[in-house]
């Protein structure tokens, strides 16, 4: 059974778990998140077992059956709380990104650090049959974008939390000195357009050669528009 490194809807932030709890903080170091590792409720074992269909069998392949499969309760019981795949799916998609938005702490220890070991792990092929899976999931997920609002809006919400912690990465490094001064906002809107490009491509070609280089001159590119002269 595949299990997700982050969650799918958000599949490029690094995330750490602090040894206090579950909390998880804005840390360089990226791990295996698991939303649905403790589930409370009929409602949140049901995406659960949505997640871990969509994991084995994609989007395409998805139907209510397969998820029943995955259900340890009467499958009565999905078409109790949901009238159709799509309806499921987003509300798998929303309660995941409402989750990890929950877990992100305002604290950035290292912000040169966060944003290189962001792109590091972005540029880092796949070695792992069940991250590759994950990864296409993603993708067949977003695609259903472009022609259903529904969709959309759930992936303008996910962009967004993606580009406000990358602003708020580059504003601690304003804050701290790290960085030179600019227009946080454009800085990451630029950085969140180019790492998701990067993870498209890498997830949908067979080759990676391209992947060491790019992170290379991504990273030397901040080196000369962003980073501070004493700390590049």
């Amino acid at each position: 059974m595949a299990t997700a490194e982050t969650p799918l809807s958000f599949p490029v932030l690094p995330l750490s778990t602090e040894s206090t709890g579950n909390r998880c903080s804005r840390s360089p170091e990226p791990m295996s998140i698991d939303p649905f590792a403790t589930v409370s409720g009929t409602r949140e074992e049901i995406l659960a077992a949505t997640y871990r269909a969509l994991c084995d069998h994609g989007y395409a392949d998805l139907t209510l059956s397969v998820i029943g499969d995955e259900l340890e309760k009467s499958q009565s019981l999905i078409y109790h709380h949901y009238d159709g795949k799509d309806e499921l799916v987003l509300s798998c998609l929303e309660y995941m990104l409402d989750y990890l938005e929950s877990t992100l702490d305002e604290t950035v220890d290292d912000p040169r650090e966060t944003l290189e070991q962001t792109i590091e792990r972005v540029c880092t092929p796949v070695d792992s049959d069940p991250e590759q899976s994950v990864r296409r999931v993603f993708i067949e997920l977003r695609a259903q974008a472009a022609h259903d609002a529904a969709y959309r809006e759930h992936f303008t919400r996910s962009d967004r939390v993606f580009r406000d912690w990358l602003q708020s990465v580059i504003e601690a490094g304003i804050d701290s000195g790290t960085f030179v001064d600019c227009e946080s906002g454009r800085v990451a809107e630029v950085l969140c357009v180019t790492l998701q490009g990067i993870f498209f491509r890498r997830t949908t070609v067979t080759t990676t050669a391209w992947l060491p280089e790019t992170s290379d001159e991504l990273v030397a590119t901040l080196e000369h528009t962003l980073y501070a002269p004493e700390s590049a």
